[in-house]
Parts: structure tokens; sequence; C-alpha cells
């Protein structure tokens, strides 16, 4: 007969507790990857949108999450979706744009 191991248990006492700004770190990462794949191709601009990302993942790097920089860096993406002449990818950075804001407002599920 097998043993079962009492692992499974002892795993859910550990749990780091994940605060707001966890999930907003965590929701505004994954906006960024979809952002990145979005932006694969080359278009006439995109050299601004790739900067951004980095500024970005720059940004994400950092220990502390401080909201304004990142409200300010949404700003910043608005301003390159409007310089952006291509309308599919503007529509799909406008998509991100909007993903961008709701991923700041997410909250710890209680």
């Amino acid at each position: 007969m097998g043993k079962i191991s009492s692992n499974s248990s002892s795993g859910k006492t550990g749990k780091k507790v994940q605060t707001d700004i966890d999930v907003k770190r965590k929701a505004v990462k994954l906006v960024i990857y979809h952002l990145k794949k979005k932006v694969s191709k080359d278009y006439i601009g995109s050299e601004h949108i790739q900067e951004w990302i980095e500024e970005m993942e720059e940004l994400l790097e950092k220990p502390e999450f401080d909201l304004v920089e990142f409200v300010e860096m949404r700003k910043k993406l608005n301003d390159i979706i409007e310089r952006t002449l291509d309308e599919e990818m503007r529509f799909k950075l406008r998509d991100s744009w909007y993903s961008f804001g709701r991923a700041l407002d997410k909250k710890v599920k209680r």
C-alpha cells in the first residue's frame, strides 16, 4: 500500500497572501506580454511602442509599485496610439490600452 503525502495540506499554511499591488503587477505584466505579441510586426512608428514596452518592463522590475507612474505610462501609450498611422495596429493598441486600465483597477478577490 502506498503512503499518502501530507505535503498537500501543509502547502496551504505557508501560502503567501496576495495584496492588491501583487494582483495589479501580475495583471499589468500579462497585458504587456500580450501587447508584445501584437506588435511583433514592423509598421511605421513601431519603434515608439517598442521603446514604451522597454520602459514598462523597467518599471515592472522596480520593487515598489507606484500607481502614479503606471498611470503616466498609460497616458504615454495613449499618445503613441494617437500617432499610430496603421489603423489595424491602432485598434489593437487601443484594446491593450483599455486592458491596461482594467489591470490597474484590479483588486484581490476576498
